[in-house]
């Protein structure tokens, strides 16, 4: 089957024969080896109100209707195409945003990072065009994520009512703040259907990248306690803080008992160090936003935990670390997390 396929004038010869056969377009696509969301575009482009005879009207496709409003759009987009005839860099660009689920810049960095080659090579603002005009037959602006607003964004600073209940982020230290260390993590909740319980924990690694997911049955204080002692439990108290030097939080219910978060379930030391935002300021915990951003990908908002397996929450963790980062020249975190991991134990 076809997956990258420009449609020609025989095409829609073609397709309107078999419109008139009352074959139906998941068929038409299937002949044509094209999506069946091509050809309901080809008809919304063809579409014309026809006169009958007995003066009532119906809408038709024309092929001559579609092929004009494609020329004009060929024109319309000016110097010639860069990507032209490269198939492959299309089919390669087309996977990786419509069933991969990655962003245009995600995509080129990736092929720079992993030294693939192909005849075209485009920048991330062109193929931010073709994708507006429609050059690409799988994907278009509703394919892709929310595109970050550049604008900057002013945050209204919130007197707090009340001293937080852990250590405030004032208090900490700059090599935190400046990612120059590994070890110091952002630690959040992704909620599921309202109404429902099950929640995710979200940790993000604010050096790397590196991301874990836990499934939880609920969001409470308990709940993420218990997370964090399987995960000591399961890498070994020592391991675990060296790891998790420290973890920032904002000031919900959940995250209320620092201590319990702070203190080892198998030893006697004080396993990580907490901080805890400003109320109502999500941006200090920019990185786990962020993140957050690529879980909601998978399960958006209004998503029933209910009946989500662990396998599937870490089918998307290993799809985030995977990720390629634009930040880090196409390195996907996982490759970081682990040398970080590498130069931390064998020092």
């Amino acid at each position: 089957m076809r997956t990258y396929h420009h449609l020609t004038m025989s095409d829609r010869l073609q397709i309107e024969a078999w419109l008139k056969s009352k074959t139906s377009k998941a068929e038409i696509a299937n002949l044509l080896g094209v999506h069946v969301s091509t050809i309901y575009r080809e008809l919304e482009r063809g579409q014309y109100e026809h006169l009958n005879t007995d003066y009532t009207t119906e809408i038709r496709y024309s092929p001559d209707i579609a092929e004009e409003k494609y020329q004009e759009n060929l024109r319309a987009k000016g110097a010639p195409l860069k990507i032209g005839n490269d198939h492959e860099f299309a089919r390669y660009i087309e996977k990786k945003i419509a069933e991969d689920k990655y962003s245009p810049g995600a995509v080129l960095s990736e092929i720079e990072h992993e030294g693939r080659i192909f005849e075209t090579k485009i920048s991330k603002t062109t193929l931010y065009r073709y994708i507006d005009i429609g050059v690409f037959l799988r994907v278009t602006n509703k394919s892709l994520p929310v595109k970050r607003d550049k604008t900057m964004q002013k945050y209204k600073k919130v007197r707090p009512s009340r001293a937080p209940k852990g250590e405030s982020i004032e208090k900490r230290p700059e090599e935190i703040n400046t990612r120059e260390t590994f070890g110091h993590w952002e630690m959040d909740c992704v909620e599921g259907k309202k109404g429902t319980k099950k929640t995710l924990l979200v940790l993000t690694e604010r050096k790397t990248r590196g991301e874990i997911i836990r499934l939880m049955d609920e969001k409470t204080a308990a709940s993420v306690n218990a997370t964090l002692d399987e995960i000591e439990k399961s890498i070994g108290e020592e391991q675990f803080r060296r790891i998790f030097q420290t973890i920032t939080v904002d000031n919900g219910s959940e995250f209320s008992d620092y201590r319990g978060i702070e203190r080892s379930s198998i030893g006697e030391e004080d396993r990580t160090k907490i901080y805890v935002c400003h109320p109502y300021c999500s941006y200090e915990r920019g990185s786990n936003e962020n993140q957050n951003k690529l879980v909601r990908r998978h399960f958006p908002k209004g998503f029933d935990f209910s009946g989500v397996s662990m396998e599937e929450v870490t089918r998307v963790e290993n799809w985030i670390n995977s990720y390629p980062r634009e930040m880090f020249g196409g390195a996907c975190s996982a490759e970081l997390f682990s040398d970080c991991i590498f130069d931390l134990f064998s020092a």
